[in-house]
């Protein structure tokens, strides 16, 4: 952790400057840290980015990992909003299904320093992330969202029952999150372009044809797995 610097209270600029500081703040600190990672980034350069004296982001922030925090805030806050404005509700379910599955991916694509973000941040074990007061609150309507989708497409006969809502996000996320951030080993093991345009859209017609036909499936899974590993001791002797 960076010390904090002393700042006087007179020191900060005019209220109407203060939301715009802070943006570019906020805006500058995401390109240091998704680019040079936590460890890496340094208030300096974040204050040289932002063009604005580096007391003034100890000022609004306190801190560099008050500061990170402010980032990883404000990314899934922007994620966020924009899935609220996808209007999956206007949707029938399984299309529904889909446009999520391309939004999330799409936007991984367009946001990579996010996924730069959370690599940092997971290296560090959430630590900064578990202080947020905001973080669950954040991320309620996005599970409201999904358990509605899901109840709508259970009430139509479309979607299986037993598809938890964070599960089934967790997977849409985790199917585009680690096809990207290990692009460049995965594309040398396998001999491919992984980031080619053809093999992009690949990916995504693979991931959403197993979301969907997993929410979609009918099948008892359950009868479908080993017995040892329903009961452990249904073979034993």
């Amino acid at each position: 952790m960076e010390p904090i610097a002393p700042a006087s209270r007179t020191a900060a600029p005019p209220s109407r400057d203060t939301d715009r500081s802070k943006a570019a703040i906020l805006g500058a600190a995401c390109d240091e840290f998704s680019e040079y990672g936590f460890a890496g980034g340094r208030v300096d350069r974040i204050a040289e980015r932002a063009g604005v004296n580096k007391r003034l982001i100890y000022y609004y922030f306190g801190n560099k990992d008050a500061l990170f925090l402010a980032v990883l805030e404000s990314t899934y806050a922007d994620i966020r909003a924009a899935e609220q404005g996808l209007h999956l509700d206007l949707l029938e379910p399984v299309e529904a299904l889909r446009r999520l599955i391309t939004f999330t991916w799409r936007y991984f694509l367009a946001h990579p320093e996010f996924l730069s973000l959370l690599n940092s941040e997971n290296l560090m074990r959430a630590r900064n992330l578990s202080k947020s007061l905001r973080i669950r609150e954040m991320h309620s309507p996005l599970v409201q969202m999904l358990d509605t989708l899901l109840a709508r497409g259970r009430a139509q006969g479309i979607f299986r029952d037993g598809v938890d809502p964070v599960q089934l996000y967790i997977s849409i996320a985790s199917l585009g999150f680690f096809y990207l951030a290990n692009n460049h080993t995965l594309s040398v093991i396998f001999g491919r372009d992984l980031r080619a345009p053809d093999a992009l859209e690949e990916r995504l017609d693979h991931m959403t044809d197993l979301v969907v036909s997993y929410a979609t499936n009918r099948l008892d899974l359950a009868a479908l797995r080993p017995v040892t590993a329903r009961n452990p001791r249904a073979e034993r002797p």
